[in-house]
C-alpha cells in the first residue's frame, strides 16, 4: 500500500482544489486500510475507484454546504462578498469542460493517470470492452470539441514533404 500514496495524491489534485484533495486522500486511505484484505494484486486502479467515490462524497458535501450558506446569506447577507480568482483555462481544459463529465473523466484517467482500458474499467466498475468503446468515443468527442474551438496556437499543421 505504500506505493499508492503519491499516485492517489496526484489523481485527486488534478480533479479538485488542494484542501478537498487532501481530505479525499485521507478518506481514500482510510477505506483502503479498512479493506486491506480486499485489495487486488494490482491495487492502484481499485484505489482510484475508491478515490473517485470519496471525491464524489466530498463534492456532494460541498454542494450541501453551499446550499445552506445561500439560505443563510438570503436571510442575513454578508457585508461584502468577493469571488476568488478564476482558475486559468487551457484550450484542452476548456474542451474537456465542454464534454459530458463521464467522457471527461474517461479521458483524464487515460491521459493523466495513464491507465489502460482494462484499468479504467476497474476504476469505473465497468467491463474492459465498455471502457475501450467509451474511451474511443470520448477521444472523438474531444477532437470534435477542439476542432470547434479553432486552431490551437503552436500546433499548426506541417506542410513539410507536401507539394503545394
Amino acid at each position: 500500500m505504500p506505493g499508492l500514496l503519491e499516485p492517489l495524491r496526484r489523481f485527486l489534485a488534478r480533479r479538485t482544489d488542494p484542501a478537498t484533495a487532501e481530505d479525499a486522500l485521507a478518506d481514500t486511505l482510510l477505506v483502503c486500510w479498512r479493506r486491506l484484505e480486499d485489495l487486488p494484486e494490482d491495487p492502484l486502479p481499485w484505489a482510484y475507484g475508491v478515490a473517485r467515490n470519496c471525491l464524489a462524497n466530498a463534492e456532494r458535501s460541498a454542494r450541501r454546504q453551499q446550499r445552506v450558506a445561500a439560505k443563510i446569506s438570503a436571510v442575513d447577507p454578508p457585508a461584502a462578498a468577493t469571488d476568488g480568482p478564476e482558475p486559468p483555462d487551457t484550450t484542452v481544459g476548456e474542451a474537456l469542460s465542454a464534454l459530458r463529465p463521464n467522457d471527461a473523466e474517461l479521458l483524464r484517467l487515460w491521459a493523466w493517470e495513464q491507465l489502460s482500458p482494462a484499468e479504467i474499467a476497474t476504476v469505473l466498475d465497468i467491463t474492459a470492452n465498455a471502457a475501450s468503446i467509451r474511451l474511443h468515443r470520448a477521444r472523438g468527442k474531444l477532437k470534435d470539441q477542439l476542432r470547434k474551438m479553432g486552431p490551437v496556437s503552436g500546433h499548426e499543421e506541417s506542410r513539410e514533404g507536401r507539394r503545394p
